[in-house]
């Protein structure tokens, strides 16, 4: 019967063989990789020609002082008001059924490119004219879509309004 391994010896490599098999590790990896890595070189040489580089390398340099102004001009009333504002279009944009709007929002660029179209021969419509456009189909269902738009407008949001307020109570609370 074989006798049990007692001691396991590595095998050692010197400083020369370690080096020269990270060489080639390297090698293999810019060589996998050589579109990437010249993109990216094509990258950094288009910032050095428009002096990119050298600014973020002064940024990076005055970093504290950088910093301390972009913080007092955010410390100003109107920019932290203005920031508060354009989180809560950013929150509101979210809610906003962008695939229900967009049929609303193809007929609102077709109602523009038709004014774009007729604006220089506009005549003064009188109240004939307006009696004589509700028979016209387009004009209906302009007119129909419109008086929908805003009796959902007028419906009430009481109950979206309290989660809307209850977050903002939360985060304030955070906030403290």
């Amino acid at each position: 019967m074989a006798k049990a391994i007692k001691q396991i010896r590595r095998i050692e490599l010197s400083a020369e063989e370690q080096r020269a098999n990270d060489l080639r590790e390297i090698e293999d990896a810019l060589i996998e990789n050589k579109d990437a890595l010249l993109q990216a070189l094509n990258v950094v040489g288009g910032m050095k020609e428009r002096g990119v580089l050298s600014l973020l390398s002064g940024l990076f340099g005055e970093g504290d002082r950088v910093l301390k102004v972009i913080v007092d001009l955010l410390n100003v009333p109107e920019n932290t008001t203005a920031l508060k504002n354009l989180m809560l279009l950013f929150g509101v944009a979210g809610k906003i059924n962008v695939e229900e709007l967009e049929p609303l929002l193809l007929k609102v660029n077709k109602g523009i490119e038709n004014v774009s179209k007729h604006s220089e021969d506009a005549q003064k419509t009188g109240y004939l004219d307006l009696l004589r456009l509700l028979k016209d189909p387009e004009v209906n269902r302009s007119l129909t879509i419109l008086i929908t738009f805003l009796k959902g407008m007028g419906q009430s949001t009481e109950q979206e309004e309290q989660v809307s307020d209850k977050a903002r109570a939360s985060e304030t609370r955070q906030d403290i």
